[in-house]
């Protein structure tokens, strides 16, 4: 990657933002609105046809040729079906519930950059919405507002799969989110800054993800978690949940939790893309060979590519992997990922202080990052292997252990209704029976 040096159009720096004319950034903001809606589409298609492929099906081939309108006429028969809102729901929180969900989405990926700066119309503009100091912040701040779409849907529903799905997706999501924000702390020490345009710079000889392997493989694991998706698709468990948080939604409603999840679903790529893969900048093979891959509108190329291969990972475990149980989930980012990611960023600020100083630290720090993955990959295989020797198998016929009360950890559990309660004898709830008139009255009423 010595070539990009010589690239002729200069990288965005942070202060060539907010000197655009109004028509420009009118664009811009058009731009990545369309950009979103059609890669929602091409999402949908791909998924189907490629989990298809991989179950031994033909996927959608009859909307369009090889069936590439299907997700247009599933937009279309949401947008038709009929809107029903139970009876008893609070129709205001109900209606913006979804409203909420959505418009974070669009609004985290204004600060993603698509490429360097560009000649549109005669104006030099950098192929970005907008940036700023704190834009990695403005993402986590975004994602944390969509959890309130989501729990306030839950609640909202008036149903208790509802309200479980809400509360299930808001503890998954700021557990997740805390992993995910630690994960970012070694790239801002090493770019010195949190601006996206920055990061993209500071990657040009080498990229984050060989420098840094330990927070990419958590940052990773996040985003699987963040996107409410298989593996770790919990909130919406269709065997548990019927289809949690949005079970009571249809219509264009639905549609736009629809929508919100597969637009969190691009914008969680493009964040890895930016913060590890370094951002819309050529591979290598390709930026060592030619001189001019990085300029002009090439590095929008390469960004896609790295979107949809980000993108394809995820249809990929949803294809592959089962669903978790909860426990299991919460037990992986509180008890690994948030202390691992911890001690990782110790040893991160420790090295680099080293290296201020003088020492040479490239070995001992590809070291310490080969050390890390192992020891999370330990971790993680330690911690599932302590799981089951949690969940001992159930042998019929064989004899139980001594009767706890269920109510002892402070769980307020129900009465049983069982002849022997406590260890103490209980007599048995028997049906309630209706009463019949006597003979005498009813003779009497003939």
């Amino acid at each position: 990657m010595s070539s990009l040096a010589a690239a002729p159009a200069p990288d965005p720096q942070l202060q060539d933002f907010g000197t655009d004319p109004w028509w420009l950034i009118g664009g811009k903001v058009l731009a990545i609105f369309v950009f979103l809606v059609v890669t929602v589409l091409m999402t949908m298609w791909i998924e189907r046809r490629v989990i298809g492929r991989m179950q031994l099906r033909v996927g959608p081939n009859r909307a369009g040729p090889f069936g590439l309108l299907q997700g247009l006429a599933d937009g279309v028969k949401l947008a038709l079906k009929e809107d029903i809102v139970p009876r008893q729901v609070d129709k205001i929180v109900f209606v913006l519930a979804p409203v909420m969900a959505a418009v974070p989405a669009f609004i985290s990926f204004i600060i993603i950059p698509f490429g360097p700066t560009v000649s549109v119309l005669g104006h030099q503009t950098a192929l970005q919405g907008t940036d700023l100091p704190v834009a990695v912040l403005l993402v986590l701040a975004m994602s944390s507002m969509a959890i309130y779409g989501i729990v306030l849907a839950g609640w909202s529903s008036m149903s208790p799969y509802s309200l479980l799905g809400g509360l299930r997706s808001s503890a998954q999501m700021i557990s997740y989110e805390i992993a995910m924000g630690l994960s970012f702390v070694a790239v801002f020490m090493f770019a010195g800054s949190m601006s996206t345009s920055e990061i993209v710079a500071a990657q040009h000889d080498k990229w984050f993800v060989v420098l840094l392997a330990p927070s990419f493989v958590v940052y990773v694991i996040t985003m699987m978690g963040e996107s409410n998706r298989i593996p770790f698709d919990l909130p919406e468990g269709e065997g548990e949940l019927v289809g949690g948080f949005h079970t009571e939604y249809s219509s264009l409603k639905f549609a736009m939790f629809f929508l919100a999840e597969y637009i969190n679903l691009a914008t969680l790529s493009a964040l890895a893309t930016t913060m590890f893969l370094g951002g819309w900048r050529a591979p290598a093979p390709i930026s060592t060979v030619w001189a001019g891959a990085n300029s002009g509108w090439w590095p929008v190329l390469w960004f896609l590519i790295k979107i949809f291969l980000f993108i394809f990972f995820f249809i990929w475990l949803r294809g592959t992997l089962p669903r978790v149980r909860y426990d299991q989930l919460m037990k992986l980012g509180w008890k690994v990922l948030m202390p691992f990611s911890l001690g990782w960023i110790l040893l991160v600020a420790t090295i680099r202080a080293l290296r201020n100083d003088g020492y040479e630290m490239r070995q001992l720090f590809i070291a310490a990052a080969v050390v890390a993955a192992i020891v999370l990959v330990a971790t993680v295989i330690w911690e599932m292997a302590r799981g089951r020797e949690d969940d001992k198998e159930i042998v019929p016929g064989a004899t139980p252990g001594p009767r706890t009360d269920p109510a002892a950890g402070g769980f307020p559990v129900p009465p049983m209704d069982a002849p022997h309660y406590h260890g103490r004898a209980r007599e048995p709830v028997r049906p309630a029976t209706i009463e019949t008139p006597s003979e005498e009255v009813t003779s009497g009423t003939h």
